[in-house]
């Protein structure tokens, strides 16, 4: 029987099939890191203040990004090239979703604009970068070697998720509600159609390495077929409602370190 469970031990209890894993998951956090560094060098001089969790966001998609290779090293394995169609972060910027790699890479101070379009950017994928990692979680906290990283990850990737909700809405309270609506709902409607592709993508990479049978690749692309079907009516509000979270601050403090893995 088929269940997520099962199907990411599998992943996980090969070597080739774990390596391209873990060399997706790194690619994308080393990515984030980076951009989310520039952004805070960038920020405009009347949201200063909101520099240093910027900053932080960055370091711990930086660390996530260490972690994951640490897990390979632990292996005895080595990175291994990230087929393009598998980029999640490089595809989200070519459909023109968050702020373009042109602008981040130049010396002008973004505007408050901009800043709110990186927020509304992060609050859509960080949420699903949450429940994924909220998935491993229930499954994987005890596992003896991947356990202690992915909750490490899936906490810091709830703090971020909160942190996203507690500035849109200091945005909004300050006149940019309309624009975050509209951002938000764009950004998601995206970020479904490319999630889709990129799962699509990394189950067909599984499956030759794993040698599925024909018919669970199907069962799985028609699952995650599905999965964006009902995304594309009615799930993808998910990622634009705003509240306020329990966690309130969630990036006002120094960055936690990954020493174990390192």
């Amino acid at each position: 029987m088929l269940s997520a469970k099962s199907l990411f031990q599998e992943i996980i209890d090969d070597d080739e099939s774990f390596a391209l894993f873990c060399s997706i998951a790194a690619g994308g956090e080393s990515q984030g890191g980076w951009e989310n560094a520039r952004i805070a060098a960038l920020v405009p001089q009347s949201e200063r203040d909101l520099a240093p969790r910027i900053a932080r966001h960055g370091a711990d998609e930086d660390k996530h990004g260490r972690i994951f290779g640490a897990l390979m090293s632990k292996r005895g394995l080595a990175p291994v090239p990230v087929p393009p169609e598998t980029d999640y972060t490089m595809l989200l910027e070519r459909g023109g979703i968050g702020l373009a790699h042109d602008r981040l890479t130049a010396d002008k101070p973004l505007s408050v604009a901009d800043i709110v379009t990186y927020l509304a950017h992060s609050r859509v994928t960080e949420q699903r970068a949450s429940e994924q990692m909220e998935l491993l979680r229930k499954h994987f906290a005890d596992h003896p070697d991947i356990g202690r990283a992915v909750k490490m990850i899936s906490n810091d990737e709830d703090n971020h998720l909160a942190y996203c909700h507690e500035e849109l809405l200091r945005f909004a309270r300050a006149g940019h509600g309309r624009v975050i609506q509209r951002t938000l709902r764009a950004c998601a409607l995206a970020e479904i159609r490319v999630y889709r592709d990129v799962s699509l993508a990394v189950m067909d990479h599984m499956g030759r390495i794993l040698g599925w049978p024909r018919a669970k690749s199907a069962v799985l692309a028609a699952g995650i077929h599905a999965v964006y079907a009902w995304e594309r009516v009615a799930g993808w509000r998910r990622m634009v409602s705003l509240k306020m979270p329990e966690r309130r601050d969630a990036l006002g403090g120094p960055a936690t370190t990954a020493a174990e893995f390192a």
